[in-house]
């Protein structure tokens, strides 16, 4: 516990000096020519209800500032088709991507036709798990579906405020069910230590996904931000970081015979796209309103204000209101972070990525990991174990958690 103590503490202080971002008029992205996979990751705010714990950019789904938006967003990536930007894959997030189809279907029409997209994943709720919506999705060449449950348990999903909209934990198991086999990968996001989850909860809901045999499962630990934990403190109860490793080690036990860790908190029955793209691609694009991207050691922010947006869009400017240039340490130690978040890390790489020798930058970090037994070094290689992968769900836990009070920091900006 005292480990997880120091790497909570020391995660928390760097994310809040690394997540201090600087208002911007001008453009953080030029025209690209390097030639570097990317991806794009495109942002749709909206839902027909907000879950109490979420704090992504989100508001309450309206049909005719929807459209306006979605028009707006194919605009953007045409901007970035104009800065000579390409990209292999995409990932459409939220909000909910799925919850105007065809405007999705013409979205993804028009970044196919434009970029050299590869491979596709979109995230959706529950309720549009229709026959309907399922060929329709099929259609657009989506590789991987990845469906929001968080649990089936439905005294948490009354609680979370997620029965009334999706049904019961039966209900939700059953539209899976009817899913599988119509994508590459049909992932299931699932989230571990709720105040209200028992290990009885957590076991119920391992039993359902083994039973279901769903291509692929994200399990998140609950991340509270500085914006939502008042509400989840009074809706479900104040969160206990310590349960945490427990839970974890549950599900890395029950899924181990017929899964395999892509990340520190994903199981893949088989090779396929993750959530977490930021393993897979070191950069990535970020579209939509309130979405952030990461390119040539550059984070950006979009304006979260969505008619804002559209307005900037309408104009032919990217709505980018704020930006961070890493210094190279910060950049290799994001790298550390991410890759090892993956599993395994090449220094080898890295020093190629960056023309230095990483250990310059990295050092106390590998010693500090390697005496705790988070990880083994083979050559230029660094993996993790098991116990380190459950270090690394703490400090992506934190990561995410700055995020967020990030993004609760530009919304605080919109009110002022």
């Amino acid at each position: 516990m005292l480990i997880e103590n120091i790497i909570t503490h020391i995660a928390r202080k760097k994310n809040s000096k690394y997540l201090q971002f600087q208002p911007v008029d001008s453009l953080p992205v030029s025209e690209r020519n390097n030639g570097a996979p990317l991806l794009l990751y495109i942002h749709i705010p909206f839902c027909e209800e907000l879950c109490p714990y979420c704090s992504f950019n989100r508001v309450v789904f309206r049909e005719g500032l929807a459209r306006q938006y979605f028009k707006a967003l194919r605009e953007e990536l045409s901007i970035y088709k104009r800065l000579n930007y390409d990209f292999c894959g995409l990932y459409a997030g939220g909000g909910t991507p799925t919850v105007l189809i065809d405007e999705l279907e013409e979205t993804l029409h028009l970044a196919r036709s434009i970029f050299s997209i590869k491979e596709v994943s979109v995230e959706t709720n529950p309720n549009h798990l229709t026959p309907k919506n399922i060929e329709r999705l099929k259609s657009m060449g989506i590789n991987r579906l990845s469906v929001g449950v968080q649990s089936f348990n439905d005294e948490i999903l009354k609680a979370t405020e997620r029965y009334h909209k999706y049904g019961s934990g039966k209900e939700i198991a059953e539209r899976l069910s009817s899913t599988l086999g119509n994508f590459d990968t049909l992932n299931v996001d699932m989230i571990f230590n709720f105040p209200i989850q028992t290990m009885e909860n957590l076991e119920s809901d391992l039993s359902t996904l083994i039973e279901l045999n769903v291509d692929q499962i994200t399990y998140y630990p609950l991340m509270v931000s500085s914006s939502t934990k008042a509400l989840i403190d009074k809706k479900i109860g104040p969160v206990d970081y310590k349960r945490g490793n427990k839970m974890y080690i549950e599900i890395t036990n029950a899924l181990s015979g017929k899964y395999r860790p892509s990340t520190a908190w994903c199981f893949s029955r088989h090779t396929s796209l993750i959530d977490e793209y930021v393993v897979h691609y070191d950069e990535y694009a970020g579209t939509g309103s309130g979405s952030i991207g990461y390119i040539n050691g550059c984070a950006y922010a979009n304006t979260f204000d969505i008619k804002l947006y559209i307005s900037q869009l309408n104009k032919g400017t990217l709505p980018i209101m704020a930006k961070r240039d890493f210094t190279l340490k910060e950049k290799i130690s994001y790298d550390f972070l991410m890759k090892l978040f993956g599993l395994k890390l090449d220094l080898g790489e890295l020093q190629k990525k960056y023309k230095v020798n990483p250990l310059r930058y990295l050092f106390p970090e590998i010693v500090f990991f390697m005496l705790t037994g988070a990880l083994k070094k083979q050559g230029n290689i660094l993996t993790l174990t098991e116990k380190g992968q459950y270090y690394w769900v703490i400090m992506m836990r934190e990561f995410f958690i700055g995020v967020n009070n990030f993004r609760d920091y530009c919304r605080s900006m919109l009110t002022l």
